[in-house]
């Protein structure tokens, strides 16, 4: 079975088509980057596959899930991950995961939750501390540790290492690519084209709401003769 599939998908906004027919899959275990220009029709992508965005048309399915029919089902296997995700910065770290575990479960599976969420973080003293206190860095990791605690079967990720230092953005990374040993399979956007060639097993592009390439990055830089995903980037941007 395939963790994503999106199906002949459009999404209109008004008279504007922001998503024209978009077609492609993930399989289970992958590591899948999205890439595009802004305005390219990426995050509304992202935001329909994760029930956040109602379809104009066609379908998407997640583990075999429609998210037109079956939008709580796709909720329970799915976590997402806004670029612009913040934490309660009132609270210490451990509270907000308490918090963000409640939605989830009680009890005894609660605590186990916070608690391999609290290791996932690797915040060590640092977890009973204010968010406000985090540096960016610190706060992506606990972001993360919060959208992994509910063993999600995919995990949709939105510019993951933006605004980190190179430290920050190198211990993110490393969190990424251990999950797909722990059966999760990963959905990336970022504009970070060296970010994206060294953690995903495949890649596709959007621009102006069409997928105009799919397939491994070594597969990218043969087609379009580039050193690198960021070459291919721009080459297929200006085709």
């Amino acid at each position: 079975m395939k963790a994503l599939t999106i199906e002949n998908v459009h999404k209109v906004y008004g008279d504007r088509e922001a998503v024209k027919g978009l077609n492609f899959d993930i399989e289970e275990g992958e590591v899948f980057g999205l890439i595009g220009p802004n305005g390219a029709g990426k995050t509304t992508t992202l935001r329909m596959i994760c029930t956040l965005l109602s379809l104009t048309s066609g379908d998407i399915k997640v583990c075999g899930h429609s998210v037109t029919t079956e939008p709580e089902e796709v909720r329970k296997i799915i976590s997402y991950l806004p670029e612009d995700a913040g934490a309660y910065k009132d609270l210490t770290g451990r509270a907000y995961l308490k918090f963000m575990a409640a939605f989830f479960a009680d009890g005894k599976e609660c605590e186990k939750m916070v608690e391999e969420a609290i290791v996932h973080s690797k915040l060590g003293d640092r977890i009973d501390s204010k968010v406000s206190t985090y540096s960016k860095g610190m706060t992506r990791r606990l972001l993360i540790s919060r959208a992994l605690m509910s063993s999600p079967k995919l995990a949709v990720m939105d510019e993951i290492t933006s605004g980190l230092d190179v430290m920050s953005a190198y211990e993110i990374r490393e969190i990424v690519k251990g999950l797909t040993k722990k059966g999760v399979t990963v959905l990336i956007s970022s504009h970070n084209m060296f970010e994206v060639e060294s953690l995903c097993d495949r890649v596709a592009m959007i621009n102006h709401g069409n997928l105009v390439l799919c397939g491994t990055p070594d597969e990218l830089k043969e087609k379009f003769d580039a050193k690198n995903l960021e070459e291919v980037f721009v080459k297929a941007v200006k085709e």
